[in-house]
């Protein structure tokens, strides 16, 4: 789609030896197949001379009606989670696995169910397997670069409240179900037409990895052969139990969420006074399924900035109250600690991000000149004057290539589809946004393009998506542009989303393609099921948003069940932009410029040691997440870790095998229970019971009190 927004996640572990994302900030990373080249030689011969006896349907009878409907009710599923974990910590796993099981599963049953009928016209094939994972992807990807835990959410009251500079109006747009849903129509879409007309060249000509697009085909792949279809089964099976079991722990702990602060989620597991500083389990299935899905250097990551800041930091800068700030200031006020904790999170990601940034532009850029060079080279011929070629095409390769040609996306329909979305873009935008100038939103998507190329292309080699980054650029550049007093921060956050958007959806496009070359889908049938997916998630994601929005009154208020750390987060970066450093609190700025250059450091060393020793080496973005919010639910993905790691010494095997659908059935089970919590709430129904925990001196005082009554 993601580790969060961006060490992005859709983004297992080594034991599983496929894919693996996870989403933070702004940066999308994936574990690369184990081969180098994302692909094994040995499956590459025999992958497809194992399906060559099985008809390959055309474009048309891939789309068929059985996979979108699956598909909208996996997009429901799946936005509801990344809702909940968007409006949570932001950290976002790869769900890819998961949607492609499920497709699978379901669409398998109710082929099954008429087959005994005898009422079956058409078998499932894996290249509808393949529509249903893109359109599934393509919906809850919106709910990511949507911005719903992040820009779009940044422009609310709520979040404006929180923070000391640019409450004036003109900055602040409250979420509203059709403005929300209007915008994701205009800026979705955009991003599927800029980089269409170079398929051909990222995929056959380049031969780009796409190690996410790779892992995720090979998994398809395996389903529709005998043995693979039976683990899938089991690995449902498994899913499902895990489905149930956490959804009925989300049932029973609602019971005893009477009040504030109450329930098993605030249970006071190491102290009351490691309580006080967030360190607590929650007893959260979701964030242990998320640990169990993320590598262990990314829990790891998570756990020791938790215990940086918390543990270390915070309480430190806390004894210098009255010194540094106002003793009168409240802690979750920008100008006292609660500034800190946001904008040296700002500064460990902003450095972390834009070392990648160059990082992953460098290398984009020297790939494609040394191909450049190489195709510049006179061709070597035989005696007879035959070019000869350097590469042994395999079998495998060869009817790809020749069904990935085989269906054509004109030129003229992506480039006039461009111009169109981008005039109806420029044209109705300004009136979302009045301070988002139509030169604003043209100057964009003149970029845009060569910015979707870059990403996509990054991508391609590094499995990394910098959509957030980008927007991040974008955030920058408009809010200077636009200056103070004149809607400036609402401008920036607006153009972030349309940024982000494009940058993002064209390169989730060619990872589509990617798995569509290797399924033997058609490129048609891949576009118009990512068309289908994008408008399904231009109306499921908001209406998510919308019910959580209704649902919780306190959902962007820091220390609540949904805190939305990246909204607050992205709101100060675009008052940085407008207004410079000038909100900072004393001493603040000096600690965020050696956080921004120790991100940049600790990345440089992970990259010039040895493998075998940067896997030890923390990563920078991964460890601001809980700076903001706190580390209790690093406590969590900390015990998913745990767990897989121990299951791995037991048996690695199984481990990878069954280990993401035990997660996948953790995360969707707990965050399926969300909508009946939701509808709860919003029909007034209040749990009966309060637990809460007490100290002993306390609970002695409440007593005295009680008994004076």
């Amino acid at each position: 789609m993601g580790i969060s927004e961006d060490t992005k996640p859709n983004p297992q572990s080594d034991a599983y030896e496929g894919e693996e994302m996870v989403e933070t900030t702004g940066l999308r990373q994936r574990n690369r197949p184990n081969s180098s080249n994302g692909e094994s030689d040995d499956q590459d011969l025999t992958v497809e001379q194992a399906f060559e006896s099985k008809p390959i349907p055309g474009w048309r009878e891939q789309l068929t009606f059985r996979a979108f409907f699956v598909a909208f009710f996996l997009s429901v599923l799946f936005n509801v989670i990344v809702m909940k974990l968007n409006l949570t910590t932001g950290i976002i796993p790869s769900l890819n696995v998961s949607a492609g099981l499920l497709g699978f599963f379901f669409v398998r049953m109710w082929t099954v169910a008429l087959e005994k009928w005898g009422m079956l016209k058409h078998p499932f094939t894996r290249q509808e397997n393949t529509v249903i994972q893109t359109a599934v992807v393509a919906a809850y990807g919106l709910g990511y670069s949507g911005g719903f835990g992040s820009y779009m959410f940044g422009m609310s009251s709520r979040i404006a409240k929180q923070a000391t500079e640019a409450n004036d109006p003109r900055d602040i747009k409250d979420p509203k179900l059709s403005w929300m849903i209007g915008f994701m129509f205009l800026v979705s879409f955009i991003g599927l037409f800029a980089l269409v007309p170079l398929r051909k060249i990222m995929i056959i000509d380049y031969k780009l990895i796409y190690p996410s697009g790779t892992a995720t085909a090979y998994l398809i792949n395996s389903f529709h052969t005998p043995e693979g279809a039976k683990l899938a089964m089991k690995q449902v099976k498994l899913l499902g139990k895990f489905f149930v079991g956490t959804f009925l722990w989300g049932f029973f702990q609602w019971f005893y969420t009477g009040g504030d602060s109450c329930g098993f989620a605030n249970f006071p597991t190491l102290g009351l006074k490691a309580y006080d500083n967030r360190f607590y389990f929650d007893f959260s299935p979701t964030y242990v399924g998320v640990g169990m899905i993320c590598p262990h250097i990314v829990n790891i990551s998570v756990l020791l900035g938790g215990i940086l800041s918390w543990g270390l930091m915070w309480p430190l800068i806390n004894n210098k109250k009255g010194e540094w700030y106002s003793a009168s200031l409240s802690d979750t006020n920008l100008q006292g600690l609660q500034g800190y904790r946001v904008f040296i999170a700002i500064a460990l990601i902003l450095g972390d991000g834009l070392y990648n940034f160059v990082k992953v532009m460098s290398r984009t850029l020297f790939a494609i000149y040394k191909d450049w060079k190489s195709k510049s080279k006179l061709p070597i011929t035989d005696c007879d004057n035959n070019v000869v070629s350097s590469e042994t095409v395999s079998f495998d390769d060869k009817r790809r290539t020749e069904l990935f040609l085989k269906d054509q996306i004109p030129k003229k329909f992506a480039l006039g589809g461009y111009v169109c979305v981008a005039i109806i873009s420029i044209v109705t935008l300004p009136h979302i946004f009045k301070p988002l100038k139509w030169y604003y939103i043209l100057v964009a998507y003149l970029f845009a393009p060569i910015l979707a190329f870059c990403n996509a292309y990054g991508a391609g080699l590094t499995d990394w998506s910098l959509a957030s980054t980008y927007g991040k650029l974008a955030i920058f550049t408009i809010g200077a542009w636009a200056g103070k007093g004149d809607g400036g921060v609402l401008a920036a956050l607006a153009a972030c989303g349309v940024m982000m958007s494009i940058v993002s959806t064209a390169s989730d496009l060619m990872q589509d393609f990617k798995t569509g070359y290797m399924t033997l889908a058609s490129p048609r049938s891949m576009f118009v099921s990512q068309i289908i997916g994008t408008v399904m998630g231009c109306v499921i994601a908001p209406c998510v948003f919308w019910l959580f929005y209704k649902a919780f009154n306190d959902i962007g208020v820091s220390g609540s069940e949904y805190p939305s750390p990246n909204a607050i987060v992205f709101r100060n970066m675009a008052i940085i932009g407008v207004d410079g450093f000038g909100s900072l609190p004393h001493n603040c700025l000096k600690l965020c410029y050696g956080f921004f250059f120790a991100a940049v450091l600790i990345n440089l060393i992970r990259d010039l040691v040895p493998m075998k020793v940067s896997q030890f080496i923390p990563i920078p973005m991964a460890m601001a997440i809980p700076f903001y919010i706190g580390p209790y639910f690093a406590i969590d993905m900390f015990v998913g870790s745990l767990i897989l790691f121990i299951w791995e010494k037991i048996n690695k095997l199984q481990a990878g095998q069954f280990g993401p659908a035990v997660a996948s059935g953790m995360i969707c089970g707990d965050g399926l229970w969300t909508l009946p919590q939701s509808i709860l709430s919003l029909a007034k129904v209040n749990p009966p019971i309060c637990m809460k925990f007490l100290s002993r001196k306390m609970n002695v005082k409440v007593d005295d009190f009680i008994s004076s009554l």
